[in-house]
């Protein structure tokens, strides 16, 4: 180390003083970095503590969640992707407790190279050091910060797209007449020749393929199944769907349901990952759950390698010891969460 400050010989001293003052100088830009880090990390620690104030809330009023998804059952979404969320904040709140700490012996190191205008070069070495492997486990845990800000970020940005924090819409009172001219123009546009030709041949074309389907919904959750489409009707817009695989609680006959287009979701090709779609780490999901036929929400843990590898995903209301486990799922077994999907 002294040679690279010192730069040896007789212009040690001098060499080594303008390298470090350097070295502090640009310690400052360090200062104000963390400076306007630590405003918008208050910012977010007030966020924090409303969404524990939510949670809390939400708890007292959830009903209680369904039993079939891994340990035992759970408080619905509250306990599920939220409580998940917050074991995110958790980590990032201690990674910034451990900066906290490094760089108060950083800025220590900073007052004694301010302090002391002459350091013989063992001492001066040490320090540099010292100071070297404070640096460098600095940026670690700033890495470890961008990691864990970044999962949090497509957490986030997942839940929104759900629609599950969304706050409720101000109810527009509009002419029954009115509403009817909109609810025909909707119709017109989703509609529209062309793509619904498309649509009803791409339907035709499931039948004997396995789809998830929603065979049951009411205004506390969806029930969504693997199912076998074993017709289409063109006339009426409806799939005719077989549950191959009835649960314990069902009859032990096999179950056909008739369907509208709306509630079927087709599967990724197991044999064309390139063709599937490819959601990243945070995006919420809807999967099959290991070793059943049902499909539940489910955060994706973590960005895979390869469009065929297995997804990492972590399923609502799964607790194990107050977490949740992460699960391997087939990427041909993962669709898009639906819009407004309850469970």
């Amino acid at each position: 180390m002294s040679s690279s400050v010192g730069g040896g010989g007789g212009g040690g001293a001098g060499g080594a003083g303008g390298d470090i003052a350097s070295l502090l100088d640009k310690a400052k830009e360090l200062d104000q970095l963390r400076k306007e880090q630590d405003e918008v990390v208050t910012e977010i620690n007030k966020m924090h503590k409303k969404i524990l104030t939510s949670k809390g809330e939400e708890e007292e009023m959830s009903s209680p969640g369904r039993g079939g998804c891994g340990g035992g059952g759970g408080g619905g979404r509250g306990q599920g992707y939220v409580g998940h969320l917050l074991e995110k904040l958790n980590h990032l709140e201690k990674l910034q407790k451990d900066q906290d700490c490094i760089i108060k012996k950083i800025n220590e190191i900073h007052r004694q190279l301010r302090s002391s205008s002459e350091m013989v070069d063992k001492s001066l070495d040490a320090t540099l050091v010292r100071l070297r492997s404070l640096y460098s486990r600095a940026k670690e845990l700033c890495d470890n910060e961008i990691s864990a800000s970044s999962a949090l970020v497509g957490m986030l940005d997942g839940l929104l797209q759900s629609g599950v924090s969304a706050p409720p819409r101000k109810k527009i009172e509009v002419g029954e007449q009115k509403k009817k001219r909109m609810k025909s123009d909707t119709d017109t546009a989703r509609f529209s020749s062309a793509s619904m030709r498309s649509q009803l041949d791409q339907a035709t074309n499931l039948k004997g393929e396995q789809v998830a389907a929603k065979v049951k919904s009411d205004e506390e959750k969806d029930e969504w199944f693997v199912v076998k489409v074993i017709h289409f009707d063109k006339e009426t817009k409806e799939y005719e769907v077989l549950d191959e695989e009835p649960g314990d609680d069902e009859e032990s006959a096999q179950k056909k349901y008739k369907l509208p287009m709306s509630d079927i979701i087709p599967f990724p090709k197991k044999g064309d990952p390139s063709s599937a779609p490819d959601f990243g780490q945070g995006r919420q999901v809807l999967a099959v759950y290991p070793g059943t036929t049902a499909l539940y929400r489910a955060t994706v843990a973590s960005n895979r390698k390869r469009k065929s590898d297995d997804y990492i995903l972590l399923f609502d209301d799964d607790e194990e010891d107050g977490s949740l486990p992460q699960r391997a799922v087939p990427f041909y077994r993962v669709v898009a969460l639906p819009e407004g999907h309850r469970q």
